[in-house]
């Protein structure tokens, strides 16, 4: 049994993906196995299941510990989505879902993760800098059963039916489903839900697919740490963080399921996080006022305007990198001051 760097590596990104964003593993790790390393795509498959159903477990915990899981949402999410599950292999190979069927459905899948993709972007224009709406943990959560028993259901089917994508749905799904839930808890409740469908789904490739022990150990070796570290990530990020970053997982996803090639999925990433994170640093230096950037020693307009022009360059993204890492914590620190200076003023 030989293990394969190249793999380990590969697994160690998507594993980072799938803990920080509860989504991507399915829909990027299988199309990398075969279109860079030449693997069959049935061994693909049954190889990157089982290593999933291995390595999940290690970033729901994380969650768990983190307090960032309902399991009352995640009972429910199971009752559809495993029985669901099995009914769509059923479907696929008892019926002759057939190519045609799968790809269509993908091509849906895809389309749904793009429109939920901008929705998020839209949404981080609404957030207030500083946290805002996304610094709580959401409150008590009341779970809506049925609703949330047929999100179980739909994707389980799906799953059942295309083996890819059913993470990346889920979260999307919850999304809309509990719009006041953080993001740390949907990628933690997401993670979670995942693990009986992925492992009732994995005890059915290790038996019957085409499963390969020194692919599944190279993705599993890189995974688990991986996973590991992005749980750990996600479980303490506040939603200005995480938002983005599903975001983009979630797109890059929607374009491989509409069919694009490696090459594509790379170019749409690089493009998302050389102009959106720019312009994201944009939106968000525009919220706190020019009291506070000078308050920090900052100009305000200057780096505003060097991150908008030098976005074609390269320039706006290291100028936004600068920003998230260095100039916003003092300036949102600056503002909390600036705000709290009227109430020590005297009557």
């Amino acid at each position: 049994m030989s293990i394969d760097p190249r793999i380990v590596l590969a697994g160690l990104i998507v594993g980072v993906l799938v803990g920080l964003t509860g989504a991507g593993g399915g829909a990027l790790m299988t199309p990398v196995l075969v279109l860079l390393f030449g693997v069959t795509p049935s061994a693909a498959a049954s190889s990157d299941i089982v290593a999933s159903a291995i390595m999940k477990p290690f970033g729901g915990f994380i969650h768990f510990r983190r307090g960032t899981v309902d399991l009352g949402l995640v009972l429910w999410l199971s009752a559809g989505s495993v029985p669901s599950a099995f009914a769509g292999v059923f479907i696929d190979h008892a019926l002759g879902a057939g190519k045609v069927m799968q790809q269509r459905i993908e091509y849906a899948m895809g389309a749904a993760l793009l429109v939920a993709a901008t929705a998020i972007f839209a949404r981080l224009v609404g957030l207030r800098p500083g946290g805002g709406e996304d610094e709580g943990d959401g409150g008590p959560l009341h779970v809506k059963r049925l609703l949330t028993v047929a999100i179980g259901a739909v994707c389980g089917l799906l799953v059942g039916i295309t083996s890819v994508g059913a993470g990346s749905l889920v979260i999307v799904l919850l999304m809309f489903a509990y719009p006041r839930l953080p993001m740390r808890r949907l990628v933690g409740i997401d993670i979670v839900q995942s693990m009986p469908l992925v492992g009732s789904a994995a005890i059915a490739h290790a038996l019957f697919g085409n499963l390969q022990f020194g692919l599944t150990a190279a993705i599993a070796i890189g995974g688990i740490p991986g996973v590991i570290g992005g749980a750990l990530l996600s479980s303490r990020s506040p939603d200005r963080v995480l938002r983005p970053v599903v975001a983009v997982v979630l797109t890059a996803t929607a374009v491989k399921l509409l069919g694009a090639s490696n090459v594509a999925v790379a170019v749409t990433v690089g493009v998302l996080v050389a102009a959106g994170l720019p312009l994201w640093a944009i939106v968000d230096g525009l919220g706190h006022p020019a009291e506070a950037w000078r308050a920090a020693g900052y100009r305000k307009r200057a780096t505003l305007a060097l991150a908008t022009a030098g976005i074609p360059v390269g320039v706006g993204l290291i100028t936004a990198l600068a920003y998230f890492g260095c100039i916003r914590p003092r300036v949102a620190s600056a503002a909390v001051r600036h705000r709290a200076l009227p109430a020590r003023q005297p009557a």
